[in-house]
């Protein structure tokens, strides 16, 4: 019986804990899925508020590509503090892109790059 309680208590601390954080890297792949794979849940859970939106915007103008890997490549990354870039390829882009990510809620979330502002590649 006090096997049973032990086991009840390790399960219900592991499911009230917070999830690891992704790497840089990880965020970035797993809004380029959710993006391509037109799964808005996900992607909402990885983007800002500002972020999301501004992918929404672009959402209208994809053309869906499903038979293809996407092919994901990380160029460079960088975290300083509460801010990561990384700079990736994708066989759907003609050229690199990088996304700007800052941690909210305790996690790395992809945002929109400040007006002028510039990456550091």
């Amino acid at each position: 019986m006090k096997a049973f309680y032990l086991i009840l208590g390790i399960i219900l601390f592991s499911a009230c804990s917070n999830p690891e954080s992704k790497s840089p890297e990880e965020v970035t792949q797993t809004v380029l899925e959710s993006f391509y794979a037109l799964d808005n849940e996900m992607l909402k859970t990885y983007t800002t508020e500002t972020g999301y939106q501004g992918l929404m915007q672009i959402h209208n103008f994809f053309v869906e590509d499903t038979e293809t890997e996407m092919d994901f490549k990380v160029l460079q990354q960088i975290q300083e503090g509460d801010t990561a870039w990384v700079k990736f390829t994708i066989n759907y882009l003609d050229r690199p892109e990088t996304f700007k990510l800052v941690k909210e809620d305790g996690q790395l979330k992809v945002t929109e790059k400040g007006l002028r502002e510039k990456s550091p590649f």
